[in-house]
């Protein structure tokens, strides 16, 4: 049995990819997007057919160009998003553009029109998740949209107190970083870590531990892994994304996969819900945490300019 099979025992496993391909080679349960991952798919000659079909519905809707190209981003992340949801039996993450991690009116707002376009593609608002950053707003606008029967990935979580702020509001899946956590540490201390001392590993851990500790309902997924030593290291997490040059790795080796994170405590031990000092005093004392949240935002961002940018021409050729 290969480890990535045996890994399907202990987690769901979810392609964190937007090739369509690597969907169907792998067969994950759910799949993520983000716009770094459609930048990649705008590349690739398998999405070449959607790409053309979508932009050229677009040509002569809006008088606006920028409100054009806007749209166009809208509108391709949902077409790929409904090609993936016709090959996968769970749910697909569509994101909210970064720019928007501060603004929580704009998020539900843009959240709404991403979910009305799924709908007019036949796919039911059961089978996406929203993408919001685990910013404050971010939080707040899950937290309305969770109420209005939109469920949502929270990304860019790096903290406890983002953690247990999303706790808080009840939002349907949180998606903490284990190799962003580590590249931070590895930079800033020099060290290497085997998948037990790994930063990021232990980080998830102790989230999916503060999950089973509080009986919360959030799915925890693990995300952004560098190696398949941190993604075995999380065997038994609810979800794992990942992306396919490791899926690649995991379905090439043969092997038992033992989890490692175990049944929820029946404990049920909660904290106060976080007020929004609590949370951003307790964010800002982690310098890791507020480091890689404002460069992912910032990473996001620029990724989504650049698929504008690659937009904008081809609407003008």
């Amino acid at each position: 049995m290969t480890q990535l099979d045996a890994l399907k025992r202990h987690s769901l496993i979810v392609a964190d990819t937007g090739d369509l391909e690597a969907i169907r080679r792998y067969q994950p349960h759910d799949a993520t997007t983000n716009p770094s991952l459609i930048l990649k798919a705008f590349g690739l000659d398998s999405q070449q057919h959607l790409i053309d079909a979508t932009l050229s519905k677009l040509k002569n809707e809006f008088s606006d160009p920028q409100t054009r190209i806007e749209k166009a981003v809208d509108r391709l992340s949902v077409t790929i998003g409904t090609e993936i949801a016709s090959m996968i039996p769970g749910r697909v993450s569509t994101e909210v553009p970064a720019r928007l991690s501060f603004d929580t009116e704009a998020s539900i707002h843009k959240a709404h029109d991403l979910i009305e376009d799924y709908d007019r593609h036949g796919v039911g608002r059961e089978r996406v998740l929203i993408k919001l950053a685990s910013t404050w707003e971010g939080i707040r606008a899950a937290e309305r949209l969770e109420r209005d029967g939109i469920q949502c990935n929270l990304t860019l979580l790096f903290s406890d107190a983002q953690a247990q702020a999303c706790f808080d509001a009840g939002v349907f899946l949180v998606s903490p970083f284990v190799g962003r956590v580590t590249d931070w540490y590895k930079q800033h201390t020099g060290e290497t870590y085997t998948p037990e001392t790994d930063p990021g590993v232990r980080f998830v851990r102790g989230v999916c531990a503060r999950v089973e500790k509080g009986g919360y309902e959030t799915v925890v997924m693990g995300a952004s892994f560098r190696n398949t030593g941190q993604v075995l290291a999380l065997a038994g997490c609810n979800r794992l994304t990942i992306s396919p040059a490791l899926l690649e790795e995991l379905a090439a080796d043969d092997g038992a996969v033992a989890p490692q994170i175990h049944g929820r405590d029946s404990g049920r031990q909660r904290p106060a819900p976080m007020t929004e000092s609590d949370f951003r005093w307790g964010h800002n004392e982690d310098p890791m945490a507020t480091d890689k949240l404002a460069e992912g935002i910032r990473r996001f961002a620029a990724d989504q300019d650049e698929l504008e940018h690659l937009i904008a021409e081809r609407l003008a050729g």
